[in-house]
């Protein structure tokens, strides 16, 4: 299993010169399993990158969205494989309060997009799961899901193959003011011994009480989450578009005393555009 980030900014595309180290596309994260099975989670601007590189494939290919927030799909209409003919393309919606299962596609119309989702080539089935399907099969992986604390709800994905396991839980408000759709030990449940935790960090202590409620978690819960679930390593992700490269730095240097103190073994990173793990080859 290999993965590489394409977007990792949250809410807004944030371009300019004080984010370049980290980058300012929204949320996707490319997943190729051991066969070449390609997983997008997520299709926020980053996917447009990730096209150039599917491009150059024929198979098909799977996109896991967590929910329908723009920041969430507002790529996929530059996705150059859904204009590939005959390309499958596979898309699993998230859970959200509205089952907008299309929204990623209806995006495409009107006075909003001006290509027709009508005029595609390729072939983009919506394959939703069974509302009480919480795990399945995705050729030699396997694919859990978790609802996620957002506005409009969501789901958190975890993925594992050949024995690695990778937990995809962004936009995720661990300790909300409002009933939790999962709370802090199922989390911990469903993201156990993971190799590696994808984990939204938008917030500081100091953004609250005002951003309380919006479905964003405070840096410090993601890192005290991935300790409890005995992490291998946490990624701190949809960095919030006035976190500057410096601000982020700041963070990742504020959340490593704690785990120092900690004295965990965690290994904690600030995901950016390009970072890559391949999971076999560092083992």
């Amino acid at each position: 299993m290999q993965l590489t980030f394409y977007g990792v900014r949250g809410s807004i595309p944030t371009p300019g010169a004080d984010y370049v180290r980290y980058g300012g596309n929204t949320a996707c994260v490319h997943i190729e399993l051991s066969d070449g099975t390609d997983i997008s989670l997520d299709a926020g601007t980053g996917i447009r990158l990730l096209g150039d590189k599917l491009i150059k494939k024929q198979t098909p290919i799977h996109i896991l969205l967590t929910h329908n927030h723009w920041d969430h799909i507002q790529g996929f209409p530059f996705f150059t494989p859904i204009y590939q003919p005959g390309r499958e393309i596979f898309i699993t919606p998230g859970q959200t309060t509205l089952p907008e299962n299309d929204a990623i596609i209806r995006q495409m119309q009107g006075s909003v997009f001006p290509v027709p989702f009508s005029a595609l080539q390729s072939k983009i089935s919506i394959t939703p799961q069974p509302d009480k399907t919480d795990t399945w099969k995705l050729n030699g992986a396997t694919i859990s899901r978790l609802p996620m604390n957002h506005p409009g709800k969501g789901s958190a994905y975890s993925i594992t193959e050949n024995g690695y396991k990778v937990a995809y839980i962004t936009d995720n408000e661990l300790y909300p003011p409002y009933k939790k759709e999962t709370d802090f030990l199922t989390f911990v449940d469903f993201a156990r011994n993971a190799d590696l935790i994808i984990h939204d960090a938008q917030y500081m202590l100091s953004d609250m009480p005002a951003k309380s409620g919006w479905g964003h978690s405070v840096a410090e819960e993601a890192v005290k989450l991935a300790m409890a679930c005995n992490a291998k390593r946490l990624a701190l992700y949809s960095h919030d578009p006035s976190r500057t490269d410096t601000d982020i730095d700041a963070i990742i240097d504020h959340c490593n005393q704690y785990i120092t103190i900690a004295e965990s073994p965690l290994e904690l990173v600030a995901a950016y555009e390009g970072l890559t793990i391949d999971f076999a080859a560092e083992n």
